[in-house]
């Protein structure tokens, strides 16, 4: 069997957001597993709207989630293909010339809903003899060309729909070049999939029309079409579609936010599928996990707050080893008692250098009752502390003032760190020291 060879196709015209990432990452993962290779393809036929910001902003998301494409290509940068394959197209009578403005389409659409028929082109240009292209582009008009559809049923076996099918009878001839010869989406992507041997296009299920369109471009360019499989979209909770202008949602916005990559992965592909939405150790892990056959036909609903759950449980089973450049780029030693204490406390790694402070000053300790800390500073053990130091000193304490409860623990704690909250102190004790904890319970700041 051939491996796979895969893309994704992003448009720099915004930021990627997690709808985006479901698609990339079920290409992704689907070559990990099966030894295939994967292809980042810029969609950037369109000049006026994309950005070098936005593509580069492409390649910094995937760096982030872990995906390292295995070549990189630039539609803008192969347009000769594009022109060589409409002039074929051409040539077969398959793609012809139409001069109605962008109003006067959407007055044939109107009127064609208002009298309960479907809004399809008409084809009114294949009437146009060549006197009149010659008038009207006499008039300054110039034309836009339009794929002839055959009017059959085309059919595919979809890797998660199963046997599926669209009549063409049904379907406007899609344009493939615009007016000032630039391409949409549609014909540069049929080319590049034949040119490149792309074996499997994994994509949303809002390209199934697209499928049968392009499948027929193939055929009339003598190509072969891929297998294709159409998972079920990423929505909000309420059910709203996803799009560049949610950017609290988009995958830069995310990152700034502190959130665990693995856990962006994890929800995008496991969301709307058979296989629970659970945090994982590596992308190696998801990839033995997460399978785009799994894909419900349900809309995969998920919630912004899961998010924020699942990448905390992600980042609380992480070793020192996986954080470890990431704690030393906050200035946080690479300490695993330390890091071993606090992590189960974390919401955002950057909380990290929160509790470093708390461990190595200063900080403002909280007196609430200077007798009880008194009384606690001269029960304090000697050096040095272990894990068990907590427990006996709280007993100590316990026993000589007769607090118990909150009543013990949190006077304690506002003395220790400054804080009424936070990790286990029997763990931070040890990593503040005796000097330090003395001068707190003395008010001091330290």
């Amino acid at each position: 069997m051939t491996a796979p060879f895969v893309r994704t196709a992003p448009s720099p015209t915004g930021y990627l957001h997690i709808g985006n990432a479901r698609s990339l990452m079920f290409n992704w993962l689907f070559v990990q597993r099966a030894g295939g290779r994967f292809l980042l393809r810029y969609d950037d036929t369109d000049q006026a709207r994309s950005k070098p910001e936005y593509a580069d902003a492409i390649a910094e998301d995937l760096a982030w989630l872990g995906v390292v494409p295995d070549a990189s290509i630039r539609q803008s940068q192969r347009v000769a293909l594009y022109d060589a394959a409409a002039a074929t197209l051409r040539a077969a009578g398959r793609l012809y010339p139409c001069y109605e403005s962008a109003d006067e389409l959407d007055r044939k659409r109107k009127r064609q809903l208002a009298r309960g028929l479907p809004p399809v082109y008409d084809r009114a240009a294949l009437k146009l003899t060549a006197e009149d292209r010659a008038r009207l582009e006499a008039e300054g008009r110039r034309p836009h060309w339009r794929f002839l559809l055959e009017a059959v049923e085309i059919g595919w076996e979809d890797m998660v729909r199963g046997a599926s099918h669209v009549d063409c009878a049904s379907l406007s001839d899609p344009v493939l070049v615009r007016e000032d010869g630039s391409y949409p989406y549609t014909l540069p992507s049929v080319v590049d999939d034949l040119e490149q041997g792309i074996t499997h296009v994994v994509r949303g299920e809002d390209h199934v029309t697209n499928t049968a369109v392009q499948i027929q471009i193939m055929q009339a360019l003598g190509g072969t079409a891929p297998i294709f499989g159409h998972h079920n979209l990423l929505t909000t909770a309420s059910g709203e579609g996803l799009s560049k202008r949610l950017g609290h949602l988009s995958l830069r916005g995310l990152r700034e936010a502190g959130i665990e990559p693995l856990a962006v992965a994890a929800l995008a592909v496991l969301t709307g599928t058979s296989d629970a939405v659970r945090p994982v150790a590596s992308l190696a892990e998801l990839a033995g996990i997460a399978d785009v056959t799994h894909a419900s036909r349900a809309p995969a609903r998920f919630d912004e707050h899961e998010l924020e759950t699942l990448s905390a449980r992600t980042l609380h089973q992480f070793g020192l080893a996986e954080v470890a450049p990431r704690l030393a780029a906050l200035g946080v030693p690479a300490d695993e008692a330390f890091w071993l204490a606090i992590r189960g406390n974390l919401a955002r790694l950057s909380q990290a250098s929160d509790w470093w402070r708390v461990v190595s000053g200063p900080v403002e300790p909280v007196i609430a009752d200077p007798a009880f800390a008194a009384t606690a500073a001269a029960l304090l053990p000697a050096e040095p502390f272990d894990a068990g130091t907590w427990k006996t000193w709280t007993q100590a304490v316990a026993a000589a003032t007769g607090a118990k409860g909150k009543a013990l623990f949190m006077p304690l704690r506002q003395a220790l760190t400054g804080l009424d909250h936070g990790p286990e102190l029997a763990a931070l004790l040890p990593l503040i020291g005796r000097d330090k904890a003395l001068k707190r319970l003395a008010g001091e700041a330290a």
